[in-house]
C-alpha cells in the first residue's frame, strides 16, 4: 500500500549564489522547493518532496534530513542553478541569471503516493506545463507558484517576465493560485492587487493568494482579507513567498481561509526573521501570533 500525504512539493532544488546590496555573498541548495517543503513539514502536515538535480552538483538527501519531509527525486542532466544579485537592503530589487536549468518534470515521473494537494514549486519556465496541472487535477487538489510560469530564461541566460499565454485555458485546474503584487500585475494588467485577485478567480483559479512586502492577501471567491507582515528584520527574505504559499495551502486543509490567512502571514513573518528555509515549529508561529497579531486578528476584509 502506497504512502498518504497531506501535500506533495513538486519542483527542481535550485544551487542558489544570493549576493546581497552590499556585496556579500551566501551559496546554498534553495528553490521553491526548499522553503516549501520546510514550511509545510514543520507546520504539521504530512509533507512528501519531489525534485531533480544532477546529483553531481549537490547532496539532496544532507539538504532534505532534517526537514520532516519525506523526499523523493531523480536525477536531472543538470541542476537549476540561479544568482541572485540584490540592490536594496529590503531585497525588493534584484537582478536574476541562470546558471543551469533542470530537466522539465513529468507526472509519470511522480512518486507513487497519494497526496490531498499537488504543490507545484517551480522556478522557472518550462518546469511545468499547463497539461500537467490537468493530470495531477484528477488525483488531487492543485497548487501552483506563478512565478514558473512567468520567468523565462533568455539567451542571455539573464531573466524576463512575460505573462503566461495559456492562463485562461489552464487556471481552471488550480485550486490555490500565488502570485506577488508584480506578477499579478503581469497576469492582468491590474496594480489594485485585489481587483487582480477578483479577475484571476473569474479566469478559473480557485483561492488566490497574492504577497506583498507589507502584507498577504487571499480571495476565495466571495471575500478579500489582508493580513500585515510584521517581521522584525528581513535577513531572510529569501523564500518569502514560497513559505506563505506552503502555510496557506497546508493550513486550509485543517481550517477556513480566515485563519489560513493568519497562520500563513505568522509564518513568513516568523521566518523572515532567519535566513534559510523555516526551522522552527508550529507551536512558534502560534507563539508570534499571540505576541504580534491582537484581536481581531488584524485581518481586513
Amino acid at each position: 500500500m502506497h504512502q498518504e500525504y497531506d501535500v506533495l512539493v513538486i519542483g527542481p532544488v535550485s544551487l542558489d549564489h544570493n549576493i546581497d546590496y552590499q556585496g556579500n555573498e551566501r551559496r546554498e541548495v534553495g528553490g521553491a522547493v526548499v522553503a516549501s517543503g520546510f514550511a509545510a513539514a514543520k507546520s504539521g502536515s504530512r509533507t512528501a518532496l519531489f525534485t531533480k538535480l544532477n546529483p553531481g552538483d549537490a547532496d539532496v538527501e544532507a539538504r532534505f534530513q532534517d526537514s520532516g519531509a519525506d523526499l523523493y527525486w531523480k536525477p536531472s542532466r543538470a541542476t537549476c542553478s540561479i544568482r541572485n544579485q540584490y540592490f536594496t537592503a529590503d531585497k525588493e530589487k534584484r537582478a536574476c541569471t541562470s546558471l543551469g536549468v533542470c530537466d522539465p518534470f513529468r507526472f509519470d515521473e511522480l512518486p507513487p503516493v497519494s497526496a490531498k494537494v499537488y504543490h507545484f514549486a517551480g522556478l522557472v519556465y518550462g518546469d511545468f506545463d499547463g497539461p500537467l496541472f490537468a493530470e495531477a487535477a484528477k488525483h488531487g487538489k492543485v497548487a501552483v507558484d506563478v512565478q514558473c510560469l512567468l520567468r523565462h530564461v533568455e539567451p542571455d541566460r539573464t531573466m524576463a517576465f512575460r505573462d503566461w499565454a495559456e492562463k485562461r485555458e489552464y487556471l481552471p485546474c488550480i485550486d490555490y493560485l500565488k502570485t506577488d503584487a508584480a506578477e499579478a500585475e503581469i497576469l492582468t494588467g491590474l496594480t489594485d492587487r485585489a481587483e487582480a485577485a477578483k479577475l484571476l478567480h473569474s479566469w478559473g483559479a480557485g483561492e488566490v493568494l497574492i504577497t506583498h512586502n507589507t502584507e498577504v492577501l487571499a480571495y476565495d471567491g466571495e471575500t478579500v482579507r489582508t493580513c500585515p507582515i510584521r517581521a522584525r528584520n528581513l535577513s531572510g527574505r529569501t523564500g518569502r513567498g514560497d513559505t506563505a504559499f506552503a502555510g496557506y495551502i497546508t493550513e486550509r486543509q485543517r481550517a477556513g481561509v480566515e485563519d489560513a490567512l493568519l497562520y500563513c502571514t505568522a509564518l513568513v513573518s516568523l521566518k523572515m526573521e532567519t535566513p534559510g528555509p523555516f526551522r522552527g515549529s508550529r507551536g512558534d508561529v502560534e507563539d508570534y501570533i499571540r505576541a504580534f497579531y491582537q484581536s481581531p486578528r488584524d485581518l481586513h476584509s
